[in-house]
Formats: C-alpha cells, structure tokens, sequence
C-alpha cells in the first residue's frame, strides 16, 4: 500500500518509527515531514498529507502531532480526506469500517509506539463495510457541496 506520513516537531520521531515499520512490512512510504524537533506549524504539514491522499498518490496517510487534534484538523480541510484521531485500535477499526476515513491521526504525547503501531495495524486491516455506511460517507462529501 501506498502510506504518506507526515508530522509536526511534536510527532516527528513518532512518525520515523512508524515509517520504518511499515516499510519493513512492504509498504512504500511517502515522507513529507517534518524531521526534526524544530517548531513547525501542524496545518502545513496536515495540507501536505491531505494533497498527498487527495490526490491520489497514497491510498492512506498517516498524521502526527503532540496530541493528534490539530493535525487532524488541518487534514480534514481537503474534501477528499475523512481523517480520524484515534488512541485505540477499535477506534482505528471502526474508523475504516464505518467511516471510510482514509488518514489516521495519532497524539505523540497520548500514545507510545506500540500502541501507534496497534492502531496503524488496525487502522491498514480493516476494509470499508459500505451499505448503510455509505450513505453516511456520501452524506460528508455532500456537506461540502453544499457550502460552495
């Protein structure tokens, strides 16, 4: 599968520890940042990821920040992304399962690199169940038709 991370100083060692899992496990990994523990702003590196999966060229995206919300946020400014910040992996599940969201956002300062490493298994391992969920998902997309 095709995963872009990305993160801020907060996520960044996160986020490395986590590409190189999946790369182990045959994923290709896009890495857009950041990678150092300078201050950087979220909402830039959230818009890289969101343009990244939006777009077409990863399938999934992968955001971290100090607790998961801001970039997430920021991730879910672009009308194709349904990001979900999750701390579990039934929660990562479930956002698959029901939601379709196709980038996951993760706190680096709420949960370690195991539990990271859970929802991220969860998260690639669930397919979308579709049915009655995808009304729902159409019903978000519409949300942003609407608005223009």
């Amino acid at each position: 599968m095709r995963i872009a991370l990305a993160a801020d100083h907060a996520g960044f060692t996160l986020k490395d520890e986590l590409g190189a899992w999946l790369r182990e496990a045959g994923h290709e990994v896009s890495d857009l940042g950041t990678n150092g523990p300078d201050s950087v702003d979220y909402p830039d590196f959230g818009a890289r990821l969101a343009t990244a999966v939006g777009s077409g060229e990863a399938e999934r995206g992968i955001a971290v920040c100090g607790s998961g919300i801001g970039i997430s946020i920021a991730v879910n400014r672009h009308p194709k992304c349904r990001c979900a910040r999750v701390d579990d992996p039934l929660s990562a599940g479930l956002a698959r399962e029901h939601n379709d969201a196709n980038v996951l956002a993760l706190g680096a300062r709420l949960v370690g690199p195991d539990m990271a490493k859970a929802c991220v298994a969860a998260f690639l391992g669930t397919d979308f169940a579709g049915g009655r969920h995808q009304r729902r998902v159409d019903q978000l997309s519409s949300l942003l038709q609407d608005s223009d």
